[in-house]
């Protein structure tokens, strides 16, 4: 099957539920992360007071945020004049199944930092 129609509230109530989802991980990874940092800082203050080498390059992955990708498409539909929109296999998997081209990459760096996000991506097939 090549593209869909279909009702553009049932789509839009989908990329919200999406969105808020994906959201929700980064700001669990965005905490995690925090905490990470903290705990890192901490140990070469540590070091710094021993007179011990620090390390000067920190090597923690920031979170990964694609908000602004399902913001775009939200908007989009949201301006579309009509009631239903024909989807292709690629856009379907983007916006129905979450299945974005930076979905991997996403739960991989996160994954450090959040909870979620690490089921998510054993659940996803793991990082690439």
């Amino acid at each position: 099957m090549q593209k869909i129609k279909v009702k553009k509230a049932s789509l839009l109530e989908i990329l919200h539920k999406n969105r808020r989802a994906h959201n929700g991980i980064f700001l669990e990874a965005q905490t995690g992360f925090r905490k990470a940092v903290i705990a890192e800082l901490e140990g070469r203050l540590e070091l710094a007071r021993k007179g011990k080498k620090i390390e000067q390059y920190m090597r923690l992955p920031e979170p990964e945020n694609h908000t602004r990708d399902y913001d775009r498409v939200i908007s989009m539909l949201e301006m579309d004049l009509t009631d239903t929109v024909e989807l292709s296999e690629a856009d379907y998997a983007q916006y129905v199944l979450d299945d974005w081209d930076w979905k991997r990459q996403f739960l991989g760096t996160n994954r450090a930092y959040s909870l979620k996000a690490a089921r998510l991506a054993d659940e996803f097939g793991g990082e690439d």
